[in-house]
């Protein structure tokens, strides 16, 4: 008997409290995902209730804290101005240990807010031109084709005299301007629109300034930037001209809204000219960049200046010299993009 007392003593003391063999319980619990399937609320498809019913919610219902008020409750000083992070001023070079932040970020010097929308020449350009320019210009090389010796550009000085050793090259004959050489188009570097500039002269606003006034409205009107006003920089005596004289306006247009600029005048501005050939193919700087100029009566199919054209007085519209300024380093190239975006060229191509 007292054998079976000392095992009913230990299996209460293996089933007790503290003990983690325990009786399993006789009641069965449902899965949760059960439970919330049988309890979700039904929606109805349609709102009963009108957004016209909800209060009015007027200015004395918003509580306003004052500043002071709330900067005189606080416990702990905000940090001066002179902890927080200021971008450095100048840009020393991708060594120096302090680097400025990217330009999308609000602290940076630098920060335009944007882009507010995609222009539909830029996103045709991603989309499908740059892949044909691409195409256009591969040119296929054989393995084991030996690559041809850069071209000596910079002249070297002879030994005939002491003083000309050690000095640095001379450069090309009749230029003193060494041109950038052209690569081949590659993924790295397809040229993209860069900027547009625009300029005028005119010669009569010394005697009536109202010329630079309607210049500049019209050029305003045209980009959306605010031109400024140019003076000549040498006297000609045939012409009246003296140096200082405020005789012209320029603006220039970057980015998003070069694009849109470009794609107004493919579209708009060159289908209305009549009799007009395209873009001359000896135009062209050597580094990229093409040219092309409106006459005064081409000025009006802007769409821009068709609209108001009632408000500028007619004789005193004058043309303008177009830039286009592209990352090709040859004329080539950048005839090339612009071709594949629409402008044509007629005569000789001279690169």
């Amino acid at each position: 008997m007292a054998a079976l007392r000392d095992a009913s003593r230990a299996g209460r003391h293996l089933l007790g409290a503290t003990s983690r063999w325990k009786p399993c319980s006789t009641n069965l619990q449902r899965y949760a995902s059960t439970e919330a399937a049988a309890s979700a609320p039904e929606i109805p498809d349609i709102e009963h209730d009108s957004g016209l019913a909800s209060p009015v919610v007027t200015r004395e219902d918003v509580k306003i804290t004052d500043p002071r008020k709330r900067a005189s409750r606080r416990n702990h000083e905000l940090p001066h101005e002179r902890y927080r992070y200021h971008p450095p001023k100048y840009y020393r070079g991708p060594l120096h240990p302090v680097q400025p932040p990217p330009a999308s970020d609000p602290v940076a010097r630098n920060f335009s807010p944007g882009p507010f929308n995609l222009p539909r020449l830029k996103q045709t350009f991603h989309s499908t031109t740059a892949s044909d320019i691409m195409t256009l210009m591969y040119q296929h090389t054989p393995p084991g084709t030996p690559e041809k010796p850069e071209r000596i550009r910079l002249r070297e000085w002879d030994d005939s005299s002491p003083y000309m050793k050690n000095r640095p090259k001379r450069g090309p004959r009749g230029h003193d301007v060494l041109f950038p050489l052209e690569k081949d188009i590659t993924w790295r570097n397809i040229p993209e629109i860069k900027a547009v500039h625009l300029a005028t002269y005119m010669p009569k606003a010394k005697k009536n300034p109202d010329h630079l006034i309607v210049g500049r409205s019209v050029l305003q009107t045209i980009t959306g930037v605010r031109p400024q006003i140019t003076t000549t920089k040498t006297s000609v005596a045939q012409w009246g001209i003296v140096k200082g004289d405020r005789t012209g306006v320029k603006v220039s247009v970057h980015g998003d809204q070069a694009y849109e600029l470009v794609d107004k005048m493919i579209h708009l501005v060159f289908p209305k000219i009549k009799d007009w050939k395209g873009i001359s193919g000896t135009t062209g700087d050597s580094t990229g960049n093409i040219s092309w100029g409106f006459e005064p009566q081409d000025m009006q199919y802007f769409p821009e200046v068709e609209a108001n054209y009632s408000l500028y007085p007619s004789k005193m519209i004058s043309g303008c010299r177009v830039t286009l300024e592209t990352t090709a380093k040859s004329d080539r190239h950048a005839r090339i993009l612009c071709m594949s975006l629409g402008i044509p060229f007629y005569g000789k191509l001279v690169d």
